[in-house]
């Protein structure tokens, strides 16, 4: 754990000596936060490597396309950082390990070839698992956008049957740019203890309808939606 189980790497110093600051404050000895451009050719030999991965890569993140590496390209050729990250974990994934990524909302639905290639992928390909919408205030002061958590993991050979949607709407902290906290006991004010306990149970949530905060989707009403994994495209208002 002190040693070899974290690993980490971003192309900005400041960003490494303070996640490498970080890790030693909670007592990892020996981070392994090196300083790389994850997406470029020269990392490729960093494939089949890791069980877990969580990650809140760059969204519009500074690119240089021109060393970008190939086997990523083949997969959804754009220079939109979010979507090359979501290949890069899955060629970075061992066979059924698993992932836990940030993406902007605009992942979920976005029309492009890219787009639609990546989500294709994620189900066809992969087994996707979950869909957490979050919603804009959570990553305030420093950005407003919309956000979601995708849930994979990977299998090279399919498997997606059905896929979990939750539409999370409080995290336990104000909204705003002060994000004070809330009474965290509130399941108004604090949706995650619910959604980890779901996320464990998800047996229990077939009875659950469109009309709740949270059920399942199966992937061939996903695949006539044509890979669209925005949660208002499935659930029902009264």
């Amino acid at each position: 754990f002190k040693h070899k189980m974290l690993y980490g790497n971003d192309f900005d110093r400041t960003m490494i000596r303070i996640a490498v600051m970080n890790l030693i404050l909670h007592g990892i000895e020996n981070p392994n936060v090196t300083d790389k451009d994850a997406l470029s050719q020269s990392q490729s030999n960093i494939r089949e490597k890791f069980t877990l991965i969580l990650a809140n890569p760059p969204f519009k993140g500074s690119l240089d396309y021109e060393v970008v590496a190939n086997d990523l390209l083949k997969v959804v050729k754009t220079k939109k950082t979010e979507l090359l990250f979501l290949a890069l974990f899955v060629k970075q994934l061992k066979t059924g390990g698993r992932c836990a990524c940030i993406v902007p909302e605009g992942v979920l639905f976005g029309s492009s070839n890219a787009h639609k290639a990546i989500r294709k992928q994620l189900i066809e390909e992969q087994k996707l698992d979950a869909v957490i919408s979050m919603p804009s205030g959570v990553f305030k002061p420093y950005a407003g956008v919309s956000t979601a958590v995708l849930i994979f993991t990977k299998t090279d050979s399919g498997g997606t049957d059905r896929v979990w949607f939750y539409d999370m709407k409080a995290d336990g902290y104000s909204l705003d740019d002060k994000r004070q906290k809330l009474d965290h006991s509130k399941h108004e004010e604090n949706n995650i203890p619910d959604i980890l306990e779901r996320y464990k149970n998800l047996d229990k949530e077939e009875k659950r309808t469109r009309k709740d905060q949270s059920f399942l989707v199966p992937v061939d009403e996903i695949r006539e939606k044509k890979y669209d994994l925005s949660i208002n495209r499935y659930k029902e208002i009264e």
